[in-house]
C-alpha cells in the first residue's frame, strides 16, 4: 500500500480553509468586529494572498485550493471591519 503524501496537503488545506468560515459567519449575523484586531487580519490576509499566489506558482493544487476558499472569508471579516472602524471614527468626529 502506497501513502500519497498529497492527501495530508489536502487535509491540512481543509483545516486552515474552514477555520475562517465560523468568525465570518459570527461577523455576518452580528456585523460585529469590535474585539478583531485589524492588524492581525491585515497580516493574516496578505499571508493567505501570498501563499495562494505561490502555490499558482509552483504550481500546487492543494496550496491554492486551500488558501483560494480561505482568502474569501479573510477579505469580507478585513472589509467590514475597516469598514466598522471607519463608521466609528466618523461618529465620533
Amino acid at each position: 500500500m502506497t501513502f500519497n503524501i498529497v492527501i495530508i496537503g489536502y487535509l491540512a488545506g481543509f483545516c486552515t480553509a474552514i477555520a475562517q468560515f465560523p468568525q465570518a459567519i459570527k461577523v455576518i449575523k452580528t456585523g460585529d468586529t469590535q474585539s478583531i484586531s485589524l492588524g492581525m487580519y491585515i497580516i493574516m490576509t496578505f499571508g493567505i494572498f501570498f501563499w495562494f499566489t505561490y502555490g499558482l506558482l509552483i504550481p500546487d493544487m492543494p496550496m491554492i485550493l486551500a488558501n483560494g476558499v480561505c482568502l474569501l472569508p479573510s477579505i469580507y471579516i478585513l472589509y467590514i471591519t475597516i469598514r466598522n472602524i471607519l463608521r466609528t471614527n466618523k461618529e465620533t468626529l
